[in-house]
């Protein structure tokens, strides 16, 4: 993406029924747009769609595909997505809305890009109490993966103009709410297997949430932080042109495979399909997989990134 000719004419618009209204065509188009909450602004796209979650990445110029939070309207929005235990409602009814987020099991069939979750069979879940961003999930009509508005590896935004001084022509519009009122991102606790975890501290303290849930202890993993990632269980051989005896070829541009990240080359759809792909891959009976090779520019770098960590010795 060169400075010289970004691919967007940033629009930075107050937030009001307008710029909501323009926000949700966006996120419709496939866009991804910056809008406040009540922790950082965030780069919110459709989380149902793997390419505009890809847009996302390409955005933030995001080293690796991390899992990313959903925001969704509701808890009962949330319980068509995740898996909920008693705990995890007690912790949803307490502090929801607001800036607590929930890695959950997610429900099989949930329409939630493969990319968000970057493969794991967790979600990460929150209802945003920011005005702004609860007109554009209502506006919008699907749930929002919205992590926080920065290039990657900058500080994260409280104002619109933090947003516009990393992302100026990345993205096509930074909805203006004034200043965020918490500033730090969200608390992030995991529910499962009987067992309350704190993976992030943030906004809501670890004493407010045993007072609900019982202890929390911590972790560094967490969405944006994630320590643990999705892998194939068979062995990955990347950088190749044709499979072996037994392989299973994840193809891309010209080299086809058994199926392809993107027959066309493109690296956005590449992104979208990866985890996909490889889930694929590793139903079939095929004893390995092999991945084409996928050039080392833009969102290829991130593919690339995750590849070689799953192709790592374990």
């Amino acid at each position: 993406m060169s400075p010289r000719n970004p691919p967007f004419q940033t629009e930075i618009r107050p937030y009001g029924k307008a710029a909501i209204a323009e926000a949700a065509r966006l996120i419709g188009a496939g866009l991804p747009v910056a809008v406040p909450t009540e922790t950082v602004y965030g780069l919110a796209a459709d989380a149902t769609s793997g390419e505009a979650v890809a847009r996302i990445y390409a955005a933030k110029g995001r080293p690796s595909f991390n899992p990313l939070i959903v925001h969704v309207r509701s808890l009962a929005e949330a319980e068509r997505i995740a898996e909920f235990d008693d705990r995890a409602r007690d912790l949803a009814a307490h502090f929801w809305p607001g800036p607590l987020t929930l890695v959950l099991p997610m429900k099989a069939g949930a329409r939630i890009a493969a990319l968000v979750t970057a493969g794991l069979s967790t979600i990460a879940l929150r209802v945003p109490a920011h005005p702004a961003m609860q007109a554009l999930l209502e506006a919008a009509a699907r749930p929002l993966a919205a992590p926080s508005a920065n290039a990657s590896g900058r500080i994260s935004p409280t104002r619109a103009e933090h947003v516009a001084a990393s992302l100026d022509g990345r993205i096509p519009l930074i909805v203006d709410g004034g200043p965020t009122a918490h500033g730090l991102e969200s608390t992030i606790v995991a529910v499962g297997d009987g067992k309350v975890r704190l993976l992030r501290p943030g906004p809501i303290a670890s004493a407010a949430l045993g007072a609900v849930a019982g202890d929390a202890t911590g972790t560094i993993e967490a969405p944006g932080q994630m320590a643990s990632h999705y892998a194939p269980t068979k062995t990955l051989r990347l950088g190749a042109t044709e499979a072996r005896e037994d392989e299973w070829l994840i193809g891309f541009g010209d080299v086809p495979g058994d199926s392809s990240l993107s027959a066309r080359g493109d690296l956005i759809e590449a992104a979208a399909s990866l985890f996909q792909r490889l889930h694929e891959a590793e139903a079939t009976d095929s004893a390995a997989i092999a991945v084409a090779p996928v050039p080392e520019q833009g969102l290829g770098t991130a593919i690339n990134d995750r590849l070689r960590r799953a192709a790592a010795p374990r």
